[in-house]
């Protein structure tokens, strides 16, 4: 089943006890390019400098539901645009309970190919403390 979601490396990066790069296929992959998504910034990726979601500009934003507002807009445009394997059926930005200068963006994707739900979730820094 992992052939329909392609094969790429890892994210992050890193060796295998073979010594050999560890790949990423399946639904992994999927979770792994959404989360290069989410991390990328525009302007970062040399031949793509669209990509990204750009959530760095909310470094020093005040946690509240304005900011999470314009951050789950972000998402799902980024989303929409650069990962096409899957339709997002919610994004739920809130404050991280422990921490008052993170968010935490919890993202519910549906796969194309299978139709299985699946959840990922990101801490935003808000501060750089």
């Amino acid at each position: 089943m992992s052939s329909i979601f392609g094969k790429s490396l890892s994210f992050p990066p890193r060796v295998g006890a073979d010594g050999r790069f560890v790949w990423s296929s399946g639904e992994d992959n999927v979770r792994e390019s959404i989360a290069v998504i989410l991390r990328t910034e525009p302007g970062e990726r040399v031949g793509l400098p669209d990509f990204g979601a750009g959530l760095a500009r909310f470094l020093f934003e005040p946690n509240t539901v304005a900011t999470h507002t314009r951050m789950q807009d972000a998402i799902r445009r980024a989303l929409d645009r650069w990962e096409r394997r899957i339709q997002v059926e919610a994004i739920d930005v809130a404050a991280h309970p422990g921490d008052p200068e993170t968010a935490v963006a919890t993202i519910t994707y549906r796969l194309v190919a299978t139709a299985a739900l699946e959840r990922i979730s990101l801490s935003i820094p808000l501060s750089s403390t």
